[in-house]
């Protein structure tokens, strides 16, 4: 921890700021979001089908309108979109606990997961300006905070909702509130801020054009896909597998909690020291390479236990229920320790370091829908191969998706397309 400590103060304050930033975010967002469907459906009362809409009115607001907030970014400046997207979300999230109607909660749902779209992608991009040389270090220390409020913010948001969700709520606002007027006043305007008007890209329009012209980008967004895919079973399929086998009483609970402390805190102990050792031995897109094959690999120990017998109760059903599946979620860490801070530092050499924000915006949107299509194949696939007696396939299936990203990126690499995007040429003055 000292370590880690030195190395955050060891860059300039924009930097460190942007990083606890990132921590209080996901501190606020995920002391709400993981009981806020209880909330919908026991203390208001709606139907299974209106949770559904109120939450998924939140994921498409944000991944629908990522493009839209970088291009923002980019031509307004990273910090006014920063602040915006804080004060939205305190006003989003005070709203959840005071309303009851459905359009009230659909407007407020809509309003945080704007918000995420506004301020994600000008983070990312201000962090990368603000590192400079050294921005393959800041996105691992990124990772580092980043892990640290999903971790914490879940049982801050236990013991709040324990008194009641409103008060969850309203803490969960007042802390963006904090971090907006924090923001303002402590986060410089950086000086390259705006570019898109200053590098030629006129109007948006043009500016979506360049940025979908860059077809090297465009492949590695789709070949990341995969890694995206693959993190988020830790909420899908390893859940679903620890309960199948657990159960859903109190070790089943437990077990599930096990893979998100396993995750977060094997993240946050080794995350600045797995990319240490990254950076000295790989280049940036063999190290994405064999990120992704551990991503896929993670799956083979559930596939190996599935070969045992099920024991009927007692030890040795726990330890089934709950080892192959932590040790799946420890390999799917270690995979994204690997792979993130070189996907975000390959995003800004893709796109030129021009309109980086317009880039990551189009990236979480393409990364986004494959997320959403990726789960419901996977869901599918575990319904259906235990209807059909194959509950080896989905495992399969997942290890394979590893393999081949793994591959393609591999690639990508080898033809060169991970490399600096090559300069527009600029017409000669008349």
């Amino acid at each position: 921890m000292k370590g880690l400590l030195v190395q955050v103060r060891s860059y300039d304050r924009s930097v460190r700021l942007l990083m606890v930033n990132q921590f209080t975010i996901n501190l606020g967002f995920y002391m709400l979001m993981p009981y806020l469907a209880a909330h919908l459906s026991g203390t208001l009362g709606l139907a299974g089908w209106l949770v559904g809409l109120v939450l998924g009115v939140r994921n498409f607001s944000q991944q629908g309108m990522f493009l839209v907030g970088g291009t923002l970014a980019d031509r307004l400046g990273y910090k006014p979109l920063i602040v915006a997207g804080c004060v939205l979300r305190t006003v989003g999230f005070a709203t959840l606990g005071l309303v009851d109607s459905l359009p009230a909660l659909l407007a407020a749902s809509a309003a945080t997961g704007l918000a995420g779209a506004l301020f994600n992608p000008a983070v990312r991009a201000y962090l990368a300006a603000g590192a400079g040389e050294r921005r393959l270090e800041a996105f691992a220390l990124f990772n580092v905070f980043y892990q640290a409020g999903i971790l914490l913010g879940p049982l801050v948001g236990m013991v709040l909702t324990g008194l009641d969700f409103r008060v969850t709520c309203l803490v969960a606002s007042g802390i963006f509130a904090v971090l907006s007027l924090v923001q303002i006043r402590a986060l410089p305007a950086r000086g390259d801020d705006g570019r898109a008007g200053g590098d030629g890209a006129g109007t948006v329009r043009s500016q979506w054009r360049r940025v979908l012209a860059n077809r090297p980008f465009l492949l590695f967004s789709g070949a990341m896909i995969g890694s995206y895919v693959l993190t988020f079973q830790v909420y899908l399929a390893l859940p679903l597998e620890v309960k199948r086998l657990g159960g859903e009483g109190r070790f089943g609970t437990a077990a599930v909690a096990a893979l998100f402390a396993v995750s977060g805190l094997s993240t946050i102990a080794g995350q600045t020291r797995v990319t240490a050792w990254c950076k000295a031995r790989l280049a940036p897109g063999r190290a994405l390479a064999w990120g992704l094959l551990t991503m896929g690999l993670a799956f083979v120990p559930i596939l190996a236990a599935g070969a045992l017998p099920v024991p009927d109760a007692g030890v040795g059903r726990w330890v089934l229920a709950a080892l192959p599946p932590a040790l799946a979620a420890l390999l799917l860490a270690v995979g994204t320790m690997i792979t993130y801070p070189f996907e975000m530092d390959t995003l800004v050499r893709l796109c030129g370091d021009r309109l980086v924000a317009t880039h990551y915006g189009l990236y979480n949107t393409i990364c986004g829908i494959g997320i959403t299509l990726g789960n419901l194949l996977t869901g599918a696939a575990l319904d259906a191969s235990r209807a059909a007696g194959l509950p080896a396939l989905p495992w399969i299936a997942l290890w394979a998706l590893g393999l081949v990203c793994s591959a393609a990126l591999y690639g990508l690499h080898r033809t060169g397309r991970l490399g600096p995007a090559a300069a527009v040429p600029q017409r000669a003055p008349a």
